[in-house]
């Protein structure tokens, strides 16, 4: 109905006498017209338009996680260090993002080229060899990333022996020293510069940084979802069929949770060649087993409620109770965990990178920044910056849950 119509019906209702009588027939009839005529005229898309995308309940649960502005700001904070970092080959790598050679582009950031292509006889093309730039200025242009490095290239031109400090400590000059055209030299320039210093292997910090970051939070996400998937299925059959289902599983669950899990690891990575794999197959494991007790109980407290009884009585099948009736319920609690469990995931990964039994040698990460920190006192900057990267993401997870908490808490998603 159009704001005119609106207006008219306000003014016949103003004209009613104080009498209470009714309005002439004919004014009747004619403004019944118009509304008819008014909706007539409104689209099926202009109808469907108007319908809320969310729920009453979760608009209010949107609007109590947006309250907890620490959250919501962390969430925000996260998800654009997550999005930056998840095109890490773009902001840090030793491949340029595009080369224009002899009037065709190239794009070695995807492509592995031979060196023959650009004048060289090697399978695989260095970009950072001065014949291949010099044969690239002189055909074409490139376009590096911010950080000409990436998490394995070696900078054979650090001013120190490693672990070199960083860049901005020195003086231009000494800078430059280590290249052939000391302070003249193309390559001394800001892509180059080592921002964060290097490791003990003069491998640039800022670039393992951003892929060791990049590679934990991977972790934990694939972490965290199995082993929700796992263990809301285990705790829904457990909590809804009850008896020795409940009972064997229940005592299972205890001996397997007893299980000495970094021993289990160690055994493990003398057997098995170290992988990302491998070390997500063993955590998966036992990391399933935190979800069991959360939904066990919603699932145990809901399977006798009248709706769960009308539903069987009607013929319904058990697990259609279990997922269309009993599931969105006991996601509730298990959705509040899960930033939580996401921050032990990570937590897990650094430790037992810390401790040697993590990912593969070389591999960028955190734990591993923070086991050279350990063993090269003399260069401060290496745990500082893994200590801060750590610290600030477990921070943002951490504020995160408590603002999701606050979201699907009953005492304000009700009131």
């Amino acid at each position: 109905m159009d704001d005119a119509l609106k207006d008219r019906l306000d003014a016949e209702r103003r004209d009613r006498p104080e009498s209470g009588d009714a309005l002439p027939d004919q004014n009747a009839a004619e403004i019944a017209r118009e509304e008819t005529a008014g909706i007539a005229q409104m689209s099926p898309e202009a109808s469907l338009t108007r319908r809320p995308r969310l729920s009453p309940l979760n608009i209010r649960r949107w609007q109590n996680f947006k309250a907890n502005k620490r959250g919501y700001w962390s969430l925000w904070i996260f998800l654009f260090l997550f999005v930056i970092t998840s095109f890490a080959e773009l902001v840090a790598n030793d491949r340029p993002l595009l080369v224009e050679y002899k009037g065709e582009f190239y794009y070695p950031v995807l492509v592995d080229y031979p060196e023959e292509v650009f004048g060289g006889f090697l399978p695989v093309t260095n970009y950072r060899d001065p014949f291949v730039q010099e044969e690239i200025e002189a055909n074409g242009w490139a376009v590096w990333p911010p950080i000409r490095y990436s998490y394995q290239t070696v900078n054979n031109e650090i001013p120190t022996p490693a672990p070199s400090a960083p860049s901005w400590m020195f003086t231009e000059e000494e800078r430059c020293q280590r290249y052939p055209l000391a302070v003249e030299d193309p390559n001394c320039n800001f892509g180059n510069m080592n921002w964060l210093g290097t490791d003990d292997q003069a491998r640039d910090v800022a670039a393992r940084l951003i892929y060791g970051f990049r590679i934990s939070v991977l972790f934990g996400l694939i972490l965290t979802g199995a082993s929700a998937v796992i263990g809301v299925a285990a705790g829904a059959v457990q909590g809804y069929f009850g008896g020795w289902v409940d009972l064997l599983f229940q005592r299972f669950i205890e001996i397997w949770s007893s299980i000495p899990v970094l021993y289990l690891l160690l055994i493990i990575a003398a057997i098995l060649p170290p992988g990302f794999w491998i070390l997500l197959g063993i955590m998966l494991l036992f990391s399933w087993v935190a979800f069991v007790g959360v939904v066990r109980a919603e699932f145990l407290r809901a399977r006798n409620f009248e709706y769960v009884t009308a539903a069987r009585s009607l013929g319904v099948g058990d697990w259609t109770i279990m997922v269309r009736h009993l599931l969105p319920n006991a996601m509730v609690a298990t959705l509040t965990f899960l930033p939580f469990i996401l921050n032990g995931s990570i937590t897990t990964l650094t430790s037992l990178d810390f401790l040697g039994f993590g990912l593969p040698p070389g591999s960028p990460s955190l734990g591993e920044l923070l086991a050279q920190g350990k063993n090269n006192l003399q260069a401060p900057w290496l745990g500082f910056s893994g200590f801060i990267v750590l610290s600030l993401m477990l921070s943002l997870l951490v504020f995160v849950g408590e603002a999701v908490r606050d979201a699907f808490d009953p005492r304000k998603s009700f009131r």
